[in-house]
């Protein structure tokens, strides 16, 4: 797998306070965004059904960068979680390493198809998903129903765990 070679992204705990931070940056960037708290519908992850979860940091400054897990729907299906990159490096290929490193993970587990979701007002995390090969799906799990729920889904196999891993 080819990595981002400005980044060092590794696994950690879904209780790695690193991770903690960068989730809690999430949630208000939300909460700013719709101007209410997200109110996430059906269970918040948790470290009992996340497989995986990592965190970037940049490897010039050390300081970290972004996140994202997998939580497990199922034993072949998996949804992306908490996919977020500070401001300041959107646009610099940072979200679309972690999302490399979630298919390759998700890969290596036996995960042969990644979902995610974003909201109506996160027009830049749908148009994420879909120039990452995601297509649109009805919406899932939590999501029936959810008119402001956008769903996605995307095969992994080792074409394109390897294919996204290089972009």
């Amino acid at each position: 797998m080819q990595t981002n070679p400005r980044l060092n992204i590794r696994q950690v705990t879904w209780a790695n306070p690193v991770g903690a931070d960068l989730r809690a940056a999430q949630q208000a960037e939300l909460e700013a965004r719709f101007g209410r708290p997200d109110h996430e519908p059906g269970p918040p992850p948790s470290e009992a059904d996340t497989a995986v979860f990592l965190v970037a940091h940049d490897k010039a400054s050390g300081q970290p960068v972004g996140c994202g897990g997998l939580r497990m729907l199922d034993a072949h299906t998996a949804e992306i979680k908490r996919l977020y990159v500070l401001p300041y490096t959107r646009g610099s290929g940072v979200a679309s390493s972690i999302l490399a490193a979630l298919e390759a993970h998700a890969y290596a587990l036996g995960i042969t198809t990644l979902t995610a979701e974003a909201g109506s007002v996160q027009t830049d995390g749908r148009q994420f998903y879909e120039n990452s090969g995601f297509v649109s799906v009805p919406n899932f799990g939590p999501y029936v129903g959810m008119v402001h729920s956008y769903c996605y889904a995307k095969p992994i196999d080792s074409h394109s765990a390897a294919h996204t891993a290089m972009a």
